[in-house]
């Protein structure tokens, strides 16, 4: 089987989008080597080049163009004998030849349907369209949960059998313990308090950073940020600096795979109250990781968190900082529930994942 994707995630984004497109390619790369998968691209770049070395894996580099992508890319794939297109982030091209090719696109989430106060109109319109002409193109849709499953039927008017549900799951650095001589250099790296809470993820307002904040203010519960600003940290900037947390709350960037993974490990408890998340790949970390969760009751989070983690209305401070201080005050209940979510988690290891993809391929096929 010969297999394309539009790698433009894959090469260009260091998180998110990117994270799924070099997973996806890597585990079906490990798990079914008797396959060919090409990664199309205008050029390449340093992520992902470990996955290049595969054998099976190939780049071709497609037209420099501006609007290569949406009509020279699908026919590369032809051109190229392929079987099956994969778009891997809700597009697919809109121009092909007259040689037969499958065509799959990943959706991940309909955010801006949900929200759409986060997006300006012009980003709404030209999201919708993108998303909507995939749909309709596809042979098949892969949804990342069943949340954005019911949001494609609800949103883009898509019959169901039409999609299918593929978790996603996370870089093998969540999933590799580390060493304690690894883990005490992260903490003097970055001057991590002896025990703390942690959140990961852009600081922007759906992620709700602002609420833990505000859950531990007037405690002495140190917190872990890690994740790029946007203007909503003004708003977590204001309240940290009036009630004087400067020293409790710790924001870090610029933190590699590797580091990251250290410091989940290091934490006591993971905390994720976004008010929405096509799929909330941070939540899968921390399990992997073995550290508990506490995220939000809402959307998809439940469906990552497994019934181990612990669930709070995320508009609900009240809630959310009760929550953590039962937590934090009880390491026997912190270990219980680590330890039942690490053994749920396994649903979302590269082996499952791997043999559902290739499952999808060959029913497509």
């Amino acid at each position: 089987m010969k297999i394309a994707f539009d790698a433009k995630r894959f090469f260009n984004n260091g998180s998110g989008l990117g994270n799924y497109s070099r997973d996806l390619v890597r585990i079906l790369a490990t798990h079914f080597p008797e396959n060919q998968y090409i990664l199309l691209n205008k050029n390449k770049s340093d992520r992902g080049k470990e996955i290049l070395n595969f054998p099976n894996v190939l780049f071709k580099e497609t037209s420099k163009g501006n609007f290569s992508r949406q009509f020279q890319l699908g026919k590369d794939a032809q051109n190229l004998d392929a079987d099956i297109f994969h778009g891997l982030s809700g597009e697919l091209p809109l121009k092909w030849n007259s040689k037969k090719i499958k065509k799959i696109v990943t959706i991940h989430d309909l955010i801006f349907m949900r929200f759409p106060q986060y997006y300006s109109w012009f980003d709404r319109k030209i999201h919708f369209w993108k998303f909507k002409k995939a749909a309709e193109k596809a042979d098949l849709i892969i949804a990342i949960s069943e949340q954005t499953k019911r949001d494609i039927i609800e949103f883009l008017k898509v019959p169901e059998s039409k999609i299918v549900v593929v978790y996603q799951c996370c870089h093998q650095a969540f999933k590799t313990e580390k060493s304690a001589e690894f883990l005490n250099s992260i903490k003097e790296k970055f001057q991590l308090p002896e025990k703390f809470i942690l959140n990961v993820g852009t600081i922007e307002e759906r992620k709700n950073l602002l609420n833990i904040v505000k859950a531990v203010n007037e405690t002495e519960i140190p917190l872990v940020v890690v994740g790029k600003k946007t203007d909503y940290f003004k708003k977590v900037q204001k309240f940290t600096t009036k009630n004087k947390l400067e020293n409790q709350i710790h924001f870090l960037e610029n933190v590699s795979m590797e580091e990251l993974a250290a410091i989940y490990q290091l934490a006591d408890i993971f905390v994720y109250p976004s008010f929405f998340e096509g799929f909330g790949i941070p939540v899968i970390e921390a399990i992997f990781s073995k550290t508990p969760v506490i995220t939000s009751n809402l959307s998809c989070l439940p469906e990552a968190g497994g019934e181990n983690s612990v669930y709070i209305n995320p508009y609900d401070v009240e809630d959310l900082k009760a929550k953590i201080l039962f937590l934090w005050n009880n390491e026997s209940e912190r270990n219980r529930r680590a330890e039942k979510s690490f053994e749920f988690v396994q649903k979302f290891n590269d082996e499952k994942i791997a043999n559902d993809l290739m499952n999808v391929y060959r029913n497509v096929l």
